[in-house]
């Protein structure tokens, strides 16, 4: 007689019930996402089993699973069903025979090999084998068996939210694959986040930097940090001024494609590129943060958080328009769009909401367009979908959004801050609505974010050049 497992209640086998060659079994199929979990439990993260370009090399020619994992299978078989609840593990002897692979369905069996009446002792002969009848792994179990009858409550195992932030990153980078390096201006890169963000940045094939700043100042960071500047361009400035002067003069002339902003102030290198008018649109520059968050099923784009303080009613139109066309360039072919507020009922006491109601019409008049709008939403409903049930919210955004436009800087600053502080989301940004785009970075961001900043403003080159030879044509 087997423990009974139901959906409510776990009962276990007294080590009276258990007989000679008595059994018991389970099944398990590896995923890559157990692979990650048991890395993220135990800190094991060897790369044959989480790299799969290092594993190619190996001699099992692929990804494998922790071997202990298997052994873990053999302690939950015994834990949770026989014996079960109450058992004491004593000792185990494993020998690994085969390598387990993702994919791979495993039958973990362990039967009763001998009884010691005295110490209520059972040791068991453990065997898991994969769906082939190959066995991959084999021991034995002593265990120290239950002797009073226990039902208890069936407790799901907490929930595992798994984040890899380097394969989204990696994925990110496939975006560019082909894709040539575009010229990029390095705006006063007089720190070593941001000199080392470009050449970071360079080495992923992303841009061709042309540093821009006091070259003395520079080539001393360069040495400090071990950094490799030679073939590097340098175009020698006294000052964060002149560096943006010049950078923009350059953009002007199509010199480069790419701004990206090194230890300056925000405001400093806008204000150069708003002096050039051959840098100017007809529309309104605007920030765009781009995130993977890892309670989100997708990547969230997130308008404006760095730029515009207080935008009016038109500003926002540009500010979305210009994350729409955004979303596009990142494959997402109709972009939705939730406006956020406090609220997602329009009221005249909250001129946000004013705002998203006119923003939805404008969209259905033909003013936006690209992608599907909804507003005002709070933030709850615009990205769960049960939030938005529980309010009877019927939309086609509610919890599915792509796009957040957010009512003005702060709340835009403070939600992308809480998303990459607190929810551990991975970001970068980009400034849109001129004649190139700039990477914009933020003193905090490290080499990851620094480099996927690199790579949006690539891609949005590359559309613009892309752009530029249909008109010609």
């Amino acid at each position: 007689m087997n423990s009974t497992l139901t959906a409510d209640l776990i009962e276990n086998v007294t080590y009276d019930e258990i007989t000679l060659g008595q059994s018991a079994r389970l099944l398990r199929t590896l995923t890559l996402a157990d692979i990650q979990a048991f890395a993220a439990v135990s800190g094991d993260v060897n790369p044959a089993h989480m790299n799969a370009e290092y594993a190619n090399d190996t001699l099992f020619h692929g990804v494998i699973a922790h071997g202990m994992w298997g052994g873990a299978l053999i302690s939950a078989l015994l834990g949770t069903q026989f014996p079960g609840p109450g058992t004491i593990y004593l000792e185990q002897v494993l020998h690994f025979t085969k390598p387990v692979r993702i994919g791979d369905t495993l039958t973990v069996t362990a039967t009763v090999a001998s009884k010691d009446d005295a110490k209520k002792r059972v040791e068991l002969d453990c065997q898991v084998v994969n769906q082939k009848g190959d066995r991959v792994l084999h021991g034995t179990a002593k265990v120290l068996a239950p002797t009073e009858k226990v039902r208890v409550p069936r407790i799901n195992a907490p929930l595992i939210q798994l984040f890899d932030p380097e394969a989204r990153f990696k994925e990110l980078l496939a975006l560019s694959d082909g894709m040539p390096a575009v010229r990029c201006a390095v705006v006063h890169p007089c720190d070593i986040e941001s000199l080392s963000g470009a050449i970071d940045s360079a080495r992923h094939g992303l841009i061709v930097p042309v540093l821009i700043g006091p070259e003395v100042r520079i080539r001393h960071l360069a040495r400090e940090a071990g950094i490799d500047l030679e073939n590097t361009e340098i175009i020698s400035v006294p000052h964060s001024h002149a560096a943006a002067e010049k950078a923009a003069e350059m953009a002007a002339k199509g010199e480069v494609e790419i701004l990206m902003k090194g230890s300056l102030h925000t405001d400093e290198l806008i204000h150069a590129v708003l002096a050039q008018p051959t840098l100017r649109t007809g529309r309104r520059m605007s920030h765009v943060f781009r995130f993977d968050v890892p309670l989100y099923s997708k990547p969230l784009l997130i308008t404006d958080a760095a730029l515009n303080i207080r935008p009016s009613l038109q500003e926002k139109v540009d500010i979305i328009q210009n994350a729409i066309d955004f979303a596009r360039i990142l494959g997402v072919q109709t972009p939705k769009v939730a406006i956020l507020s406090a609220v997602e009922t329009v009221s005249p006491n909250i001129p946000s909401t004013l705002d998203a109601a006119a923003l939805c019409k404008m969209a259905e008049r033909g003013q936006i367009t690209g992608a599907i709008l909804d507003g005002p939403l709070a933030f709850d409903n615009a990205i769960s979908a049960h939030a938005a049930q529980v309010k009877h919210i019927q939309s086609a955004v509610a919890g599915d959004a792509d796009i957040l436009a957010v009512p003005d800087l702060e709340s835009g600053n403070m939600l992308a801050k809480q998303l990459e502080y607190l929810a551990g989301a991975s970001g970068a940004g980009l400034v849109l609505g001129a004649r190139v785009p700039i990477a914009l970075t933020s003193r905090a961001d490290g080499p990851m974010a620094r480099v996927a900043s690199a790579l949006l403003a690539q891609l949005a080159a590359y559309n613009a050049r892309r752009d530029h030879t249909r008109q010609t044509w």
